[in-house]
């Protein structure tokens, strides 16, 4: 076994090769680029990704890219293309071939029976003069001058290459299309990031109550109230008004300070500036400001009326961090 400087060593020769290909896949746009980016744009069907081997699965995290950025993708496995998958392909498609080489037996059966079909052709290749590049409407060049790989067979430059050229496609796509936050969050429901661009604050702070007490309530009914809610805070209204709240910290504070509180009243503890935020902003804007603030809840407000209390541990439940 290598010693950790020659690993080290490799390490670095790889990621320097990789970075060295995407760079110069620069020089390797050209006209072709732009058109192809012109034709999806305007495509009543979808994008189908195809290729065979390690092409194969980097044409399935193109088509994930391509599907959750907007533009309507179909993987198809050239293997499976040639054994009856064929049917998958519509008309108004076009059709977007990965290969290396541009001469692998299964490429050279798949492409003369994607020509019968009239779709257009695309090849992502890395070899200008391969059959698969000549028969293609449109060449994307991912040649790369060698892979990674020390025996210079595995798949190693040439896929990243490949990889690299299919992000830059759907980065294109959209940006024409003016693709926002909105629209990534309707692809993306589920999990951390989709929460992060759809949930409010409403939805998170709708099941919790409204913890309130006037300023002239005593500790016992402060206490209460806290423990009644299980918010960690209550906010002080003067009728209809916020003119305050109280934290767990504060009483803490209070009892430390005070050898005699019973006496003391709402007003006499509450923090007078309360942090709080809009019920139709976003979840991540609360998390934001309690971030910011160092605190653990905020007040809910509607039109600067008081509607609840958003907690850290709503955001946290939720999956916001």
């Amino acid at each position: 076994m290598k010693n950790n400087t020659e690993i080290k060593k490799s390490a670095i020769r790889t990621l320097t090769l990789e970075a060295s290909a995407i760079s110069g896949l620069i020089t390797r746009l050209n006209d072709n680029f732009d058109q192809v980016v012109s034709k999806i744009l305007t495509l009543k069907g979808r994008v189908i990704v195809s290729g065979i081997g390690k092409s194969a699965i980097v044409a399935q995290k193109i088509v994930a890219t391509l599907n959750s950025t907007g533009t309507p993708a179909v993987f198809l496995h050239a293997a499976d293309a040639i054994h009856g998958d064929l049917g998958i392909i519509q008309p108004d498609d076009l059709i977007i071939v990965l290969s290396k080489s541009g001469n692998t037996p299964e490429i050279k059966v798949l492409v003369p029976l994607l020509k019968q079909t009239g779709n257009v052709v695309v090849a992502l290749v890395g070899n200008l003069n391969s059959y698969l590049a000549e028969q293609a409407d449109f060449v994307l060049d991912s040649t790369v001058e060698k892979e990674a790989c020390p025996l210079d067979l595995a798949p190693t430059t040439s896929t990243t290459a490949q990889m690299a050229m299919g992000d830059a496609l759907a980065v294109c796509l959209l940006e024409e299309r003016r693709f926002t936050e909105q629209d990534f969050a309707k692809y993306h429901p589920g999990g951390a990031l989709g929460k992060r661009l759809y949930l409010r604050v409403s939805d998170l702070s709708s099941d919790n109550r409204a913890p309130q007490v006037n300023p002239e309530a005593n500790i016992r009914q402060v206490i209460i109230e806290i423990t009644k809610h299980r918010m960690g805070a209550v906010a002080v209204l003067n009728e209809q008004e916020i003119c305050g709240i109280i934290t767990d910290g504060d009483i803490r504070r209070m009892v430390e300070q005070n050898e005699n509180f019973n006496e003391l009243k709402a007003k006499d503890i509450m923090g007078n500036i309360p942090k709080s935020i809009d019920r139709d902003e976003m979840a991540v804007e609360a998390l934001n400001q309690l971030r910011q603030n160092n605190i653990t809840q905020l007040l809910v407000t509607s039109n600067k009326q008081y509607r609840g209390i958003i907690h850290l541990h709503d955001l946290i439940r939720e999956g916001i961090i």
